[in-house]
């Protein structure tokens, strides 16, 4: 479970992008700001590069690719587990139609 709000993460880059004019580089101002919300500043920091690539400001793999990504690994991992539940079942019925009946 996330730990800050979507809201309080957009808030946070708010103040960020509002703090920075006053502040000689980025990280005194993530440093602020991080003290005035109560938060580790290296969240805040991490949260402004996720936010600089998602706007593609800054190369790198967007959320969403991310979210992606994810969810075709889920996917991927469900197809094997049932392809082996097929390949056993394969292998059962082959050897039950090999086995000779007696009637």
């Amino acid at each position: 479970m996330a730990r800050y709000t979507t809201e309080m993460r957009e808030r946070a880059l708010r103040m960020l992008g509002e703090a920075r004019v006053d502040h000689p580089n980025q990280m005194t101002a993530i440093r602020h700001v991080a003290s005035l919300l109560g938060m580790s500043p290296e969240t805040l920091r991490v949260w402004q590069r996720r936010y600089e690539v998602d706007a593609g400001a800054r190369p790198g793999v967007t959320s969403d690719m991310v979210e992606e990504n994810r969810r075709l690994k889920r996917e991927n991992a469900e197809l094997k587990r049932a392809n082996e539940i097929l390949k056993a079942a394969s292998v059962f019925f082959a050897k039950e139609l090999d086995r000779p009946t007696t009637k």
